[in-house]
């Protein structure tokens, strides 16, 4: 599963790429989503790749975006009472860990939204013109996209 963050603004930014990120729903600089792993995202990704940065997320980092940053409709944070009400599940935490294994989705959360609204980073940005390799923040992290996250939370 790949988390995705929005680095740079709209500004003169191409209209195939602009489309690409509102079809992955990237509308604002530091949202954040969580997609599967499959030729279509990776398409898409390398499309913006000079706008976003992403990487392979743990389960521990779904949990704490879901923890801290889920909001429902109307703008309610996630709790554990909400989920074990509406989903199979007891808790975030195993949630959290069937979305990272695949068993699950965010749909299976009604009225859950999929962007993650986060800070931006303490200590700012190492470069958001840079790609991750030359010293930046854009393109493909690994797993250091959960050292992003955890400066964004």
């Amino acid at each position: 599963m790949y988390a995705v963050i929005r680095i740079r603004g709209s500004v003169n930014v191409n209209h195939k790429v602009e489309d690409t990120m509102k079809m992955i729903h990237l509308n604002r600089i530091n949202h954040c989503v969580l997609l599967d792993e499959n030729p279509h995202y990776k398409g898409m990704l390398q499309k913006a790749k000079d706008y976003i940065a992403w990487g392979d997320v743990d389960q521990e980092m779904i949990e704490m975006l879901l923890t801290n940053r889920g909001r429902l409709e109307g703008g309610t944070r996630l709790t554990d009472e909400y989920v074990k009400n509406n989903t199979n599940y007891d808790s975030i935490s195993k949630l959290a860990g069937a979305v990272h294994e695949g068993k699950a989705s965010f749909n299976d959360v009604p009225k859950l939204k999929p962007i993650f609204r986060l800070h931006p980073p303490r200590k700012g940005h190492s470069g958001i013109k840079k790609t991750y390799k030359e010293g930046g923040e854009l393109g493909y992290h690994g797993t250091d996209i959960n050292n992003l996250i955890k400066k964004m939370r």
